[in-house]
C-alpha cells in the first residue's frame, strides 16, 4: 500500500476559514467575509478557554521574587496555575511545594507582610492575573508554576492556528457552527451537533495519562 511517509498535514487560518464556509453551503467572496470569520475563530478560542483544560497551553514558568514584595502581575496570558513549587535562593537544588489558598483565606490573613519563606499564594484571576504570596518573601526565591495560557489568536491568514493536529476537526466545526449563526441558519442545527461530537472526541482525548493506584481501607468492623 503506498504511503506518503509524512506527518505535517496542517491548516492555515484561511483554508481552515474555506472549509468552515463550505460547511455552511457558502463560499468566501470578500475580505469582509474573511476578516468576519477570523473574528468568530479568536471567540471560539474563548469559549475553548470556558470549556476545560487546553494541555498544549500549560507552559512552566518562573517568576523571580524580591524581599518585601508580596504581589506580582503574571501577563495578560495566563488563566490560570495549575501547580507551583519554590526554590529558594539559599537551596537551588530543592522545590517545596506551595499550598494554593481562596480569595477568602488571603483576606483574613491578620498581617499580611509577615517577611519569611512563602508557602502559600493566592491567585486573584483579573483581567492581568495577580499572583499575591505569603508569608510576603524574604529572599530572591524562585516561584515556579505551570500556567494554564490563552490560545494565541489567529492572526494573519497564512497562519497555522496554535492548536495540535488532533483539534483541527473540532475547530473547523466548531467555525462552521459560528458563522451559520449569521450566515446560514438552516443548518445552525446540525453543525452545532457536529460540533459538540468534535470536541467530546478531542477534550477526551486531550487528557493527561497517570497510573491509578487504589488501596483499599482497612477498618474495624
Amino acid at each position: 500500500m503506498a504511503t506518503s511517509s509524512t506527518t505535517t498535514f496542517d491548516l492555515t487560518v484561511e483554508e481552515i476559514i474555506e472549509e468552515a464556509y463550505e460547511r455552511c453551503g457558502l463560499s468566501v467572496r470578500s475580505g469582509f467575509d474573511l476578516k468576519m470569520a477570523r473574528r468568530s475563530m479568536n471567540l471560539l478560542f474563548a469559549e475553548w478557554g470556558n470549556r476545560g483544560l487546553n494541555l498544549w497551553t500549560i507552559e512552566l514558568r518562573t517568576q523571580t521574587l524580591t524581599s518585601g514584595t508580596l504581589s506580582y502581575d503574571l501577563g495578560t496570558d495566563v488563566v490560570d496555575i495549575m501547580s507551583a513549587v519554590l526554590t529558594t535562593a539559599s537551596d537551588t537544588t530543592n522545590d517545596s511545594q506551595l499550598d494554593r489558598i481562596s480569595r477568602a483565606e488571603y483576606l483574613h490573613i491578620a498581617k499580611k507582610t509577615t517577611s519569611a519563606t512563602p508557602t502559600q499564594y493566592y491567585l486573584e484571576r483579573s483581567i492581568t492575573p495577580k499572583l499575591y504570596l505569603y508569608p510576603e518573601p524574604n529572599a530572591a526565591d524562585t516561584f515556579k508554576y505551570y500556567a494554564l495560557t490563552r490560545i494565541q489568536d489567529a492572526g494573519a491568514y497564512t497562519n497555522n492556528a496554535e492548536v495540535p493536529f488532533r483539534f483541527l476537526p473540532c475547530l473547523v466545526a466548531g467555525l462552521a457552527y459560528y458563522i451559520a449563526m449569521k450566515k446560514a441558519p438552516e443548518r445552525i442545527q446540525l453543525l452545532k451537533q457536529v460540533y459538540e461530537d468534535e470536541w467530546q472526541r478531542a477534550a477526551a482525548e486531550d487528557s493527561t495519562r497517570t497510573s491509578v493506584k487504589l488501596v483499599p481501607k482497612i477498618g474495624v468492623m
